[in-house]
């Protein structure tokens, strides 16, 4: 996963590319503080629940995604955001295609 160089103005959405029944994944930056990765998700696609030890926040670039936060479900849909709380099971399912940000911050 190589990182995006940085100076550079770009898209977001178009940053990243979708993959038939595949999530990709593209850093934009890491660092000590935390860091910030594009993701594309194919229709059907999903990350298992899991947790981090650091909150997260997911922002929608396109499409629709279902996410669960200690079971609780969200529909998130294009330009909206939903704070992933550290250390608290999620998961995240594609309902449509659908790109995303997410930004950890490490505290």
């Amino acid at each position: 996963m190589a990182t995006i160089e940085t100076g550079f103005v770009f898209s977001l959405k178009e940053k990243i590319e979708y993959s038939k029944n595949s999530v990709v994944s593209q850093q934009v930056i890491k660092s000590k503080a935390g860091n910030i990765t594009l993701f594309a998700f194919d229709k059907d696609e999903q990350l298992s629940e899991h947790s981090a030890p650091f909150d997260a926040a997911l922002q929608v670039l396109d499409g629709e995604a279902l996410i669960h936060i200690a079971r609780q479900p969200h529909v998130v849909k294009e330009g909206e955001m939903i704070i992933l709380p550290a250390n608290i099971p999620h998961e995240v399912y594609a309902t449509t295609a659908f790109k995303m940000m997410l930004t950890m911050i490490k505290g």
